[in-house]
């Protein structure tokens, strides 16, 4: 017998594993079936019902699946003790329970056996399934986990065994029917074995006698169940008493006074799910005269600090307006707003437990004041720094403990209580909802939302009633996601690009569909909307004020905390700790300045003293000793650590305190560098110290600073990733499936601007901001954004989508330190790639929140000096001190007169050599003004600068006074700090005055000028200064403050630039074998770094396992050797066991010599091949890399073998065989033979040497035809970025071609890829149609090609008149080798006049006499010193130009010249 059985319930468990005893677990039975059959599949019985719902009702989202309702299954249901019973005697019945994915009917069952205690046979019943991997692979339907075919629902089965559909109807009597079919059928087609069916061997044959063809329905009757729900629903409405219409007019006159206030805001700090901005909404609250603004972002905090400053700002403008209108009688308009800082949380089960996904109820919570702030931020960091599973997330007991001062709302359809009445049942929707309100009391409303949706409505039901019976308040709210109506489509394109989907995949569940908001209701709606929508319901809008009116205004800025700072005792004073000050500090950094002073100066004289003594009074003044105390205390600990710490940076350098603290490294008093400038003594703000460390050790620093404060109180900063101009194009692009060439094309019509800028500005002021070619990409833009294509819809989506917060990160320097735990001020997250906490804050505004923040850098440079240091101390014994490099070294500024600077910190750019050598500097303060004067705006004086230095142009001073502090720049002003000290000298203004001065000039704040330049003129004026000159001089100072630059910055860079030019000028060899090691990550700069150390003629060698070491290196000859551990597949370890065992025990002298001593577990073949490959062994003579890879008879390589015999003789070692007589036996090994082989090509070589370093070290292919590449006028670098420059212009190139695949059109045509490489580039190329055909012999894999092309306009489309990218066509293809007999019509020799002697005549005769041929000879004769020239033809002479000779007359010293 075959009981045949289906369930429907109220829903869906939550653990699919839970035990049947969970009753809490498992949903209830609503609706039973079965049919029962005998072993031939005839019908013995079949019955069906509906259960009586006892003290619980029928979601909503499971009745709109199977279409029952609480009503319909109370009318017509029997009770579940009568329907246990009934399925009892069928289950005693029976041999086999049968189903459809069965276990979770079972389940089902045997719970409700379970709630009323009935004895059954349920669980011990064998059971047959009709989803198993058995009909999975029957039907073959992909999807399935693990690349295996997925399980067939009951339709998909059924359309594969019958050929028709069979839809589910969700009915317990259709499915039942239905799955007895497959069920029959597949026993049948003999699909279950006999085992299973424990039936003897012909059991399927007399099945199949009785059922020879496919099994056929029964055909019993079924009933519509969502009509039947339908009929008594539209009853029960009828018999419903009339019920008083409600007045709108009357309700909406009430509500005309009533102010509205949204309470459930998303912003793009919900990110990916929301396009509204902050200001955009401030700006739509105000305009619409609602009372307040609610921020509620999804799961974090991050917009808070910006929403509350954005809304103080906008109340403390519309104040200002307010008065100004009541001073002049008439009524202030503009709107004052509250802002209530909330989060919508996702409140879980468990915050801790991860071993299920749970992503919890949205439930969203408002601060009531600052208090409740702080209990946010604490729920939202637990919510991350432990919660985070998926999403982050709190529990209930968390929500408990920081309950205090907070408001709860229930939420969105998501919520805890709206989604239980939907998927669960009102009554734990009901319990959800009494536990909130015994926790919350009045500070708990039931939140209703109208986005015109049925589940809301039916939500909306059971909540109003939940209100009344347990006198709860309710409020209207629209769950806001974007601004307007007409945002909604670039709101679901969003959506989608979160997703990684397209938006034409459907709305909905599971696979194959997407996730998207129903309707476009959920945008910003104003007040007479939201009014209009709760018209039956005036007091939800009116309960929003009484939310509003407990709300306390408060501002989240604050002055920034510091850490205490423990202080040794004998400078401590009591009488901070009756009133908080910091007089304790005060007397340490005194004292700790004083005793630096002593170290630095030797005698501090009076000026010094003065110095000193102003700057700590500031310090004290502006309450910042804690700050330098801080700061001395880690950059002691990271010099004792060995960590390099740069001379400083910016305004730092201008403290004398920080250098006598070992802060910074240059003396300000020497240089004149300001402390004014870092903290001015008459504004108190905070200082701001930034601290280089070399790279490499920064996060030793770190790690001290999280030693000494705690992890909890150190922070890193987050960052947040927005939407630019042309990747929202792309993005948006991507969703609506704009193919990709256009979307980049539009993406290339966008220059350097904002598009919500490019579309504000007119024709003017276009032409004000861009190029005049940029001006004709934009107005393309315009024109296309007008369309009704893809294209344009793409733009003006993308409008929409620009600046939406895309993902954040972590930023690169900042790190925060508080005085307690980071909790207590801000919200924090965690980040993937850091251990650290992170600030939900981004970086402009952590200070302004009260948080110290440090700028911990790493500079690579630092890292540098530091390597080459080693470097020249291992190689030749002497200790270098960069910090005390003399600044008047000859060779040093020879370096930079020559503009050698690549690889020179800061002065490596091709302008500033070309500078560099225009300049020739011979003092430090020349390379301060350089790096200075060296950016955008001010580069405009540097050719003055350069004539004034060299005396070609006259040096002037406005004022004679003004020569104290110009000399040194030449009369130009360059820096800030001059500025500043000639406020002082001229006009007698304060320290305080200079520096705001400087301030309100750099940042061109025109009304702090307009104060300040009378009473520059009147005090000037007073000390006897022309005043026409002081009007020219405030002109200039206007015009050119904005570009001037930091003086103590400048000065500081331009210290470490000088140690590294003193390197490179001393020990060059070791300098750019740092500078390589520092570059290792970047094949790209190594390969440019080894051209500077060729033309600088110091040799790199490649990778020897005798020399090298991880990094570059030096040898003895005082060449550069390769660095081990840039070969792949080498890794650390194993370069590690090498260099360990060569420095142990000596050089190796044979590969079996290294396979002998290395541990070979660490350096395996992998790494043998990357050391063969690279060259790594080519100092052992009797092998060539070829032998290594040759093959023996048995298809083994001798590298293996050599491996194979290093293992055994390791073996041997370890085991320490001990002979009978207690002697160490020696068993020797034979060595494997050397195979005989040819050797690699050079090609070969070069290729495979490229394969695993990255790039060609022994020699570059292109290297034998440096003379056939001067017939070229581009490379490849030309084809890199936008060609439509080169429209019209014959390119030619040349290269090695390293890639070809020749492909076939869909009509038939051949055409080619083929990827060419140069000395600095590769690019890939594509030629097709008589192109192809005409050059595709010359397209080989390893041949060296000469190219020519030419570059036409792109074709025009004939309808829209656009012109596509401009086309590259191919003219001529040449090998090189043929080049110099092709292309070579004459050589030129040049000749000075003092070297015409008859010995070089004769030596050129004869060279030409061996080099007959057919190409002409030209001589040029020039006298350098009359700048004469004669040019000569050779009429007798003609020769064949090759390589050859041309290396003889280069060896031979004589110029020449090619045509």
């Amino acid at each position: 017998m075959y009981l045949i059985f289906d369930t429907e319930t109220t829903g869906l468990p939550k653990s699919w594993n839970a035990p049947i005893t969970d009753t809490d677990n498992w949903p209830r039975c609503i609706q039973i079936a079965w049919q029962l059959h005998d072993e031939l599949g005839n019908l013995i019985e079949h019955n069906d019902f509906l259960i009586q719902p006892d003290g619980f009702n029928i979601p909503y989202d499971a009745e709109r699946i199977h279409g029952i309702s609480t009503d319909l299954a109370a009318e017509q249901g029997i009770s579940l003790a009568e329907s246990l019973d009934l399925f009892n005697e069928a289950l005693g019945k029976t041999k086999f329970i049968v189903g459809q994915n069965v276990g979770f009917d079972i389940n089902i069952m045997g719970c409700e056996f379970h709630r009323l205690g009935v004895e059954n046979n349920l669980t011990t019943l064998p059971l047959l399934d009709t989803c198993t991997e058995k009909t999975a692979l029957m039907c073959q339907i992909p999807g399935g986990r693990y690349g295996k075919f997925k399980l067939p629902t009951l339709t998909e089965l059924h359309k594969h065994l019958f050929g028709v559909d069979f839809s589910e109807a969700h009915n317990a009597t259709a499915d039942v029917e239905a799955t007895t079919r497959c069920f029959l059928e597949l026993i049948r087609l003999r699909e279950f074995t006999k085992e299973q069916l424990d039936v003897d061997a012909d059991y399927f044959k007399n099945f199949s006698e009785k059922n020879p063809k496919p099994i056929q329905v029964i055909g019993l009757k079924h009933i519509n169940l969502k009509r039947e729900s339908d009929k008594i629903r539209k009853r029960f409405e009828a018999k419903k008493e009339a019920v008083e219409t409600v007045n709108s007019t009357q309700n909406l006159s009430a509500l005309k006074d009533v102010r509205f206030a949204h309470l459930h805001n998303h912003t793009q700090f919900s990110v990916l799910q929301s396009t509204m901005q902050i200001g955009n909404i401030v700006k739509t609250a105000a305009k619409d005269n609602m009372s307040a603004i609610a921020l509620t972002d999804t799961g974090n905090m991050m917009a808070a600090f910006h929403f509350v400053s954005a809304v103080l700002n906008h109340n403390k403008a519309a104040e200002a307006k307010n008065e100004e209108l009541e001073a002049n009688g008439e009524n202030p308009t503009e709107t004052i707003l509250k802002p209530i800082v909330g989060c919508e949380f996702n409140i879980c089960e468990n915050h801790t437990d991860k071993t299920k996904k749970d992503n919890g109820y949205q439930v969203v919570l408002l601060a009531k004041n600052k208090k409740g702030y702080h209990n946010l931020a604490k729920m939202s960091s637990v919510a991350f720094v432990d919660g985070f599973y998926y999403v982050p997330r709190i529990d209930r007991d968390i929500v408990e403990k920081y309950k205090e001062d907070i408001i709860v709302l229930t939420g969105n359809l998501y919520g805890e209580v709206p989604s239980k009445i939907l998927n669960i049942g009102e009554k734990q929707a009901e319990e959800a909802l009494l536990w909130w309100k015994s926790v919350f009391q009045d500070d708990f409303y039931i939140e209703l939302m109208r986005h015109g949706q049925e589940d809301e409505k039916i939500v909306n039901e059971t909540l109003l009633k939940f209100s009344k019976e347990h006198n709860i308040k309710t409020v209207a709210t629209n769950n806001t996601f974007y601004l307007e109506k007409q945002d909604a489509n670039a709101h679901d394109i969003l959506l989608c690009v979160k997703d990684g989907e397209k938006q034409a995949t459907p709305k909905g569940r599971g696979r194959g569909y997407r996730y998207g908001l129903p309707n476009d209701e959920y945008f910003f709606k104003s007040s007479d909307e939201m009014k209009q929508l709760f018209v039956d319901l005036p007091e939800a809008i009116s309960n929003i004020q009484e939310v509003v009116d407990k709300i306390e205004p408060y501002t989240l800025a604050r002055d920034v905390l510091l850490p205490a700072f423990d202080i040794p005792t004998e400078f401590q004073d009591a009488a901070d700790k009756i009133d908080g000050g910091k007089r304790g500090e005060n007397n340490y950094l005194r004292h700790l300045t004083y005793e630096g002073a002593k170290k630095r100066y030797g005698e501090i004289t009076e000026p010094i003293g003065e110095r000193l003594d102003f700057e700590l009074e500031v310090i004290e003044k502006t309450g910042y000793p804690g700050y330098f105390l801080i700061v001395e205390d880690f950059i002691r600990e990271a010099r004792n650590m060995g960590v390099s710490v740069g001379p400083g940076r910016g305004s730092a350098a201008g403290s004398v305190v920080a250098y006598c603290l070992w802060i910074t490294n240059l003396d300000p008093i020497k240089y004149d560098l300001l402390f004014e400038r870092f903290l001015n003594p008459e504004r108190v703000s905070m200082p701001d110290i930034d601290i280089d460390f070399d790279d490499e050790g920064r996060g030793k620093v770190m790690d001290y600073v999280i030693d000494k404060y705690g992890a909890n109180q150190v922070a890193q900063i987050i960052t947040y990733g927005t939407m630019a101009a042309k990747s929202s194009i792309r993005d948006t692009a991507r969703v609506l499936d704009l193919p990709l060439f256009e979307a980049d094309r539009i993406a290339k019509l966008i220059p350097g601007m904002k598009l919500k800028k490019l579309f504000s500005l007119d024709e003017k002021g276009l032409k004000e901001k861009l190029r005049s070619e940029e001006i004709e990409l934009v107005n393309e833009l315009k024109r296309l954004s007008e369309g009704n294509d893809l294209s344009a819809e793409t733009i003006n989506k993308a409008r929409v989508l620009e600046g939406s917060v895309r993902n954040t990160g972590i930023h690169a320097c900042g790190v925060i330190i508080t005085p307690s735990d980071i909790t207590n001020y801000v919200p924090v997250t965690v980040a993937k790639d850091s251990d650290m906490y992170v600030t939900q804050f981004d970086n402009s505004v952590v200070e302004n929140a009260g948080l110290l923040k440090m700028d911990f850098l790493g500079l690579k440079t630092l890292t540098l000096i530091k390597h080459t240091v080693k470097i020249v101390k291992a190689k030749h014994g002497i200790e270098l001190d960069p910090e005390s490099f003399p600044l008047d070294d000859e060779k040093t500024y020879e370096l930079f007169q020559r503009g050698e600077t690549v690889g020179i910190f800061q002065y490596e750019s091709p302008g500033m050599q070309k500078h560099m050598r225009a300049l020739k500097p011979t003092v430090f303060a020349d390379l301060i003004a350089m790096n200075a004067l060296y950016r955008p705006g001010p580069m405009e004086y540097i050719p003055s600068f350069i004539n004034r230095k060299h005396g070609t142009e006259d040096i002037e001073y406005d004022l004679p006074a003004m020569e104290e502090y110009l000399a040194e720049t030449y009369g130009i002003t360059v820096y800030q700090e001059q500025v500043m000290l000639l406020s002082q000298k001229l006009a007698d203004f304060t320290k305080g005055e200079a520096d705001v001065l400087r301030k309100a000039m750099g940042k061109k704040q025109a009304s702090v000028l307009a104060k300040m330049k009378p009473k520059f003129i009147d005090q000037a004026s007073k000390n006897g200064h022309d005043a026409e000159k002081l009007e020219k001089i405030w002109k200039d100072w206007e015009a050119f403050a904005s570009y001037a630059f930091n003086k103590s910055h400048s000065t500081c860079y331009a210290w470490i630039a000088y140690q590294t030019a003193y390197l490179k000028a001393h020990y060059p060899a070791e300098y750019m074998a740092s500078v390589l090691s520092n570059n290792m990550n970047d094949i790209k700069s190594v390969s440019f770094f080894m051209e500077e150390c060729k033309r600088s003629g110091i040799t790199v060698l490649g990778p020897d396992i005798n020399e090298s070491y991880s990094k570059f290196s030096v040898n003895n000859e005082g060449n550069i050797r390769f660095g081990l551990a840039a070969i792949k597949g080498v890794g650390s370890l194993a370069v590690k066991s090498i260099i360990d065992e060569r420095k142990k025990n000596g050089k190796f002298d044979s590969i079996f010599d290294v396979a002998k001593r290395v541990d070979l577990r660490i350096a395996n073949k992998k790494a043998f091949d990357g050391l063969i490959l690279s060259g790594g062994f080519d100092s052992f003579k009797d092998t060539h890399r070829a032998q290594y890879f040759a093959l023996d008879e048995k298809g083994q390589t001798f590298i293996e073998k050599a491996l194979r015999f290093g293992n055994k003789y390791q073996e041997g070692e370890n085991s320490s065989q001990v002979s009978l007589f207690g002697e160490a036996s020696d068993i020797q090994l034979p060595e494997p033979i050397i195979p005989e082989c040819e050797t690699w090509g050079t090609m070969e070589t070069l290729g495979k040497e490229k394969e695993v370093v990255g790039i060609y070290i022994s020699a570059h292919p292109l290297d034998d035809f440096k003379n056939e590449l001067t017939f070229c006028n581009a490379n490849l670098s030309h084809f890199k970025g936008d060609i439509s420059k080169y429209v019209g212009m014959n390119l030619s190139f040349a290269g090695i071609v390293t890639d070809v695949q020749h492909r076939v059109s869909k009509a038939g045509k051949g055409w080619a890829t083929f990827i060419i490489e140069d000395y600095n580039n590769s690019n890939e190329f594509r030629i097709f149609g008589e192109e192809y055909l005409k050059f595709r012999h010359f397209l080989v894999p390893n041949s060296f090609l000469f190219v020519k092309t030419v570059i036409k306009a792109g074709w025009m489309n004939k309808n829209t008149g656009i012109v596509g990218e401009p086309r590259m066509q191919f003219t001529d293809f040449k090998l090189l080798h043929d080049i110099m007999d092709e292309m070579c019509k004459k050589i030129t020799i040049q000749i000075p006049l003092q070297e015409v002697t008859e010995n070089r005549i004769k030596d050129l005769k004869h060279l030409l006499v061996t080099n007959a041929g057919k190409q002409q000879v030209y001589f040029t004769i020039y006298d350098e010193k009359e700048k004469i020239e004669l040019n000569l033809p050779s009429r007798a002479s003609k020769i064949k130009i090759s390589n050859e000779l041309l290396s003889t007359l280069e060896k031979e010293q004589v110029a020449f010249k090619l045509n």
